[in-house]
């Protein structure tokens, strides 16, 4: 399957626990003043990849803690990322990260089966849109103070959001 994107670093340490593969899609509807990746935002810009290319380039590092799905905005293409989360789950014991500038209430709301799907596969979701005037370089893993990182694993198991905890 295709999917657009920016670009990827096969081993970002910033964008989740440990080393990580990350996967900048292309395309983003926010327009967040102050964005780290402005040119992630135009949906024609980027490159196409196949899903299971970046697979292979995934599962050839042993060194990886996990996968980390930003952007761009993620949800703009769900349907690729879904079939390359669950190639992931189901070959490898990897956890799925996920940045969108969309709150998982948002993303609920919009009551599309491709992004229940993707919501399904994801381990912590990192959502809401960057706003600057709220930037923070002490917090972990994001950068304003209105992002939240939500354990999706126990936001499910419990039916309320649960944030997530560095163990």
């Amino acid at each position: 399957m295709h999917i657009r994107i920016s670009g990827t670093v096969d081993d970002s340490i910033v964008d989740g626990p440990g080393y990580r593969y990350a996967i900048f899609t292309q395309g983003c509807p926010h327009g967040c003043p102050g964005c780290h990746n402005p040119q992630t935002h135009d949906p024609a810009g980027g490159k196409d990849a196949d899903t299971d290319d970046l697979l292979a380039e995934v599962l050839d590092n042993p060194l990886l803690a996990g996968v980390t799905f930003s952007g761009g905005d993620p949800f703009l293409q769900p349907r690729p990322l879904t079939d390359l989360a669950a190639k992931i789950k189901e070959l490898s014991s990897l956890d799925i990260w996920c940045y969108t500038g969309y709150t998982l209430e948002e993303l609920q709301a919009r009551h599309d089966a491709d992004t229940d799907r993707l919501l399904s596969y994801v381990d912590v979701l990192v959502d809401g849109r960057f706003i600057e005037s709220w930037r923070d370089i002490s917090l972990a893993f994001r950068g304003s103070r209105n992002q939240r990182l939500i354990d999706m694993n126990a936001t499910r198991e419990t039916g309320r959001i649960t944030l997530w905890k560095e163990s």
